[in-house]
C-alpha cells in the first residue's frame, strides 16, 4: 500500500514528464514562443509566476521592489501584477548582478539607460523635425527662384 508521500511524489513526478514531453514535441516541432501576454506593460503576471519568468526567487523580486529597481502594477486588493516589462526587467538585473555590480550600481544603471533611451528618442523626432524644416525651406528656396517677383522688396 502506498503512503500520501508516495501519491504525490508519483503524481509530481507523473507531471513533470509530461511538461518535458510537451516541450519536446514543441521544441522539436520548431515552434515559436508564445505571444506575450499583454500588451507589454500591462501588469498580468502574479509574484510567483514573474519570478519563475525571471528565473529567480520571489524574495528578489520583494527586494528589488524595496530598493526601488521595479515597480510593479498593483490591483485593487494590493496584488502585485508584473508586466512583460517589468520581467525584461527583472532579467536586465539579473545579468548586471552577474557582472557584479551591486543594487545601488543597478539603480544608477537603469537610471541612466532610461535616461540615454529618453536621448535617443528625442533626438530621433530632432532628426525627424528637422528634415521636414529643410525640405521646407528647400521649397521655398526653389519658390522664390522660380517666381523672384513674388518676393517683396527690400526697403532700407
Amino acid at each position: 500500500m502506498s503512503t500520501g508521500v508516495d501519491s504525490v511524489y508519483h503524481s509530481v513526478h507523473q507531471h513533470g514528464k509530461r511538461i518535458e514531453e510537451i516541450l519536446a514535441r514543441n521544441s522539436a516541432r520548431g515552434s515559436t514562443p508564445p505571444e506575450p501576454a499583454s500588451n507589454g506593460v500591462t501588469g498580468v503576471y502574479g509574484i510567483t509566476t514573474a519570478a519563475a519568468l525571471a528565473g529567480m526567487s520571489v524574495q528578489a523580486l520583494r527586494l528589488y521592489e524595496r530598493k526601488g529597481l521595479l515597480e510593479p502594477a498593483r490591483t485593487a486588493g494590493g496584488t502585485r501584477r508584473y508586466s512583460d516589462t517589468d520581467i525584461a526587467r527583472l532579467r536586465r538585473i539579473s545579468v548586471l548582478i552577474a557582472d557584479g555590480i551591486n543594487l545601488t550600481g543597478i539603480a544608477r544603471v537603469l537610471g541612466l539607460e532610461a535616461d540615454n533611451a529618453g536621448l535617443r528618442t528625442r533626438n530621433a523626432n530632432l532628426t525627424t523635425t528637422n528634415a521636414a524644416l529643410l525640405a521646407n525651406n528647400t521649397q521655398l528656396t526653389v519658390d522664390n527662384t522660380a517666381n523672384p517677383s513674388a518676393r517683396r522688396k527690400r526697403t532700407g
